[in-house]
């Protein structure tokens, strides 16, 4: 269910006036007396779970937002993923490679990173967010309690390998990720991790993978009011969200929280490099000497078909249609209809990014790889050449 009646966040503020009132207790309210409809037991009116995701972290505030009572003033109606990713800073690239006794890992990053990524989104949706965090296991449970027990749809931070349906020690498990804790049915947590279906934790489940990253532990954050960010605010931080992005994919915006050394991994140069190091068969650095074991290459290549296809650093076709969707959206916004030429451009930057993660062969024979990874090569150099232009035309 998705609260979407005419005026209700009027009737909010409204109740809000006479009964003093926060925003999320008025709201809980009030949806009590709406007509019900079906939805699972212990789910949070409102809360939109089960439709897949794009981009996990814009996805799942998509659905946090949408439960708030957050609104697009555009629009009238919840932010869409494609405005929200976009907000958050929308796209980009990193690769890093790091070896290991016995493996070579290979990450490559399509979204925008390492600025703030989820900072960016909530600040420039205007939603007011609340966070707290504890070294005490009790005090997050009861931090947590509370906030569902006013309404409120809660991201917490976890090891995902140590949420019971993963129960992993694998290397790409060992991350740090948000999921929402979107209620509560017969003493388990209903959790939404991004996929179709929501699990089920115990307390002490949700405790343990809460708590076993000193610097995660125990953090949450949840909406408190949704705000009252005018269109004018909106066209604004749209302008601020492409020019941030224009610059750090052309390099004359610095990436944050990076030395120089490196910041020749990310962005436009990053993509230059990745290339370079795909046909590189002097040097160490060179991918075909770094993969030249079997193992290292079969783990290799596995590590970079799931940073495309996955939806934690990256998406369908490197997100790059996810954000022409946010530049068409912004586009219908006073002015901003110049936004729909690099939308034109990045659709079509997506087709060849598409291809470049189907044409990745986890089963390449390691002898074979030198082939493999030039092949790989032809197809970032024709890509670089589209992603200048649509950055270009961005940035302009």
């Amino acid at each position: 269910m998705m609260v979407q009646h005419k005026h209700f966040k009027s009737r909010v503020r409204e109740r809000m006036q006479k009964t003093g009132e926060s925003y999320t207790t008025g709201r809980l309210q009030l949806l009590k007396d709406l007509p019900a409809e079906p939805s699972l037991p212990g789910l949070l009116p409102g809360y939109p779970a089960g439709a897949p995701l794009v981009q996990r972290d814009a996805g799942l505030w998509q659905r946090v937002l949408a439960q708030a009572g957050v609104e697009n003033p555009a629009t009238g109606t919840p932010f869409t993923e494609a405005v929200l990713s976009g907000l958050a800073g929308g796209i980009g690239f990193m690769v890093f490679t790091f070896e290991y006794e016995q493996i070579t890992t290979a990450t490559i990053v399509t979204r925008f990173h390492p600025g703030p990524y989820v900072g960016n989104l909530l600040n420039r949706c205007g939603a007011v967010v609340e966070e707290k965090s504890t070294t005490s296991t009790n005090a997050a449970q009861d931090n947590l309690d509370a906030a569902l027990e006013a309404g409120r749809a809660v991201v917490v931070r976890v090891t995902q390998g140590a949420l019971p349906w993963y129960h992993s020690d694998a290397p790409e498990h060992s991350d740090s990720v948000d999921v929402v804790v979107a209620g509560k049915a017969n003493g388990e947590y209903l959790i939404d991790d991004g996929g179709r279906q929501l699990h089920g934790a115990t307390a002490a489940e949700l405790a343990g993978a809460r708590g076993k990253r000193k610097k995660d532990k125990h953090w949450q954050a949840s909406v408190v009011d949704p705000g009252e960010t005018t269109v004018d605010q909106l066209r604004q931080s749209v302008l601020e969200a492409v020019a941030e992005t224009a610059g750090v994919l052309l390099g004359t915006v610095p990436p944050a929280v990076v030395p120089a050394r490196v910041a020749k991994n990310f962005g436009l140069a990053g993509m230059q490099t990745w290339t370079a190091r795909l046909r590189d068969t002097r040097t160490k650095k060179g991918w075909p000497a770094m993969f030249a074991d079997e193992q290292r290459l079969r783990f290799g290549l596995e590590r970079i078909k799931e940073c495309l296809a996955g939806t934690v650093w990256g998406g369908p076709a490197a997100l790059r249609p996810l954000y022409a969707r946010f530049l068409t959206e912004a586009a219908a916004l006073e002015g901003l209809d110049r936004l729909l030429q690099p939308a034109q451009q990045y659709a079509a930057v997506g087709e060849r990014w598409q291809q470049l993660a189907d044409a990745v062969d986890p089963q390449c024979p390691a002898e074979e790889r030198t082939a493999h990874f030039a092949a790989l090569a032809d197809r970032m150099e024709d890509m670089q050449a589209a992603e200048e232009a649509a950055a270009k035309s961005l940035s302009g």
